[in-house]
């Protein structure tokens, strides 16, 4: 392959970014937007905003690229991270905000679960709780704090006290141990 036909990594592109190429931010936006903005829309819960907040988000990566350092992280979890902490941060500034412009949502026709659908979301519930004390202690807690509040690897790390990898290993064991037990 040439070296022409060969697409930059995500490294090389933060690299230049950090030297004000803007073609690189604009490969760099193209090849990780779509990842980005779904962190950012899962958290804030709004199209409109999340498409406002990714958009700070990038100029954040612009000022920011120099910062980038892939010894301490992969470039898409580093872009993950400062994408996610500037939506948390925006929803901290603005909790209400997020509902702005959702009145249309409610004119939308729902799909409404039927008793038999509720049943099953019930049962699955309860199974999954139950999964969740089989756990080992603490574990529960680190699961419910990453998929459910959202908090980083790295925020995990502190609140637990323990290394980064230590966090990733514990959280892929036990939902490791959830999948065996929810089947």
């Amino acid at each position: 392959m040439r070296e022409s036909d060969r697409s930059p990594s995500l490294t090389e592109l933060l690299e230049r970014c950090a030297g004000n190429d803007r073609r690189a931010f604009a490969e760099l936006y193209a090849a990780t937007s779509a990842k980005l903005y779904g962190t950012v829309l899962r958290i804030l819960k709004n199209e409109r905003w999340s498409e406002e907040v990714l958009q700070e988000a990038y100029i954040k990566v612009w000022q920011k690229a120099d910062s980038f350092d892939a010894g301490k992280a992969s470039p898409i979890t580093w872009l993950v991270t400062l994408a996610r902490n500037t939506a948390i941060d925006q929803l901290r500034r603005e909790p209400t905000a997020a509902n702005d412009g959702d009145e249309v949502i409610d004119l939308l026709p729902g799909h409404f679960p039927d008793g038999e659908q509720k049943l099953a979301q019930s049962r699955e519930q309860e199974q999954l709780l139950h999964c969740l004390k089989q756990l080992e202690d603490g574990r529960a807690d680190l699961v419910r704090l990453a998929y459910l509040d959202g908090l980083s690897r790295i925020e995990l790390a502190e609140r637990f006290e323990q290394p980064v990898n230590t966090i990733k290993t514990w959280l892929h064991r036990a939902l490791k141990q959830l999948k065996g037990c929810m089947s």
